[in-house]
């Protein structure tokens, strides 16, 4: 069979983000002014400059003949499906972002989105979190997504309560020690 008429394993189900977990049902994309503009200037530079330069290459490996053994021509076009997929999943992203400022709430001691939260648990060991949007939590900075169980547990107490985290190792109390957010910052 020629490979003319062969599906490769690429579908349009598969969303680059896929591991990324599900907004909840009839739920809102929460996120950042930072990470909006850091989510749409990935988009601009994709979009911009290296989907340009990717095809401009695929243009030329294809004019020069023989594309079945073409190095410059199989990678590429494989790069623009990437490509096109980090777009498509972006463009969608972006389209459902609810854009939330966190330092609306600066001074309280109430937990709401973009909160920054020293808690403790029931051993003593204090933690912070900063909770965040999907698509900019990064746990390796200390950020979670708002739909995490921590920050579900976490959302809506204020300093010195203590809350019930339910985990898969059971659930446990929590002390909300202190909240902090970001100081507005002024208009550019």
């Amino acid at each position: 069979m020629s490979k003319a008429f062969t599906r490769e394993t690429d579908s349009e189900d598969d969303e680059e983000g896929a591991g990324l977990p599900p907004l909840p049902a009839g739920g809102k994309n929460y996120i950042t002014p930072q990470g909006y503009a850091r989510l749409r200037t990935e988009l601009m530079q994709l979009i911009d400059d290296e989907r340009p330069k990717v095809v401009e290459v695929v243009h030329w490996a294809a004019s020069n003949g023989d594309r079945s053994e073409n190095g410059d021509y199989i990678y590429g076009k494989k790069r623009l499906r990437e490509i096109d997929r980090r777009i498509r999943f972006l463009t969608k992203r972006l389209e459902i972002a609810e854009v939330t400022d966190p330092s609306v709430h600066a001074g309280r001691d109430q937990v709401f989105f973009g909160a920054t939260v020293t808690y403790a648990d029931e051993t003593g060991q204090e933690r912070t979190v900063t909770i965040l949007g999907i698509d900019e939590a990064d746990s390796a900075h200390g950020q979670v997504s708002w739909i995490s169980p921590i920050a579900r547990a976490l959302l809506k107490a204020r300093e010195g309560d203590v809350v019930k985290l339910v985990t898969p190792a059971g659930a446990q109390e929590v002390e909300v020690i202190e909240v902090r957010y970001p100081e507005a910052t002024p208009p550019a």
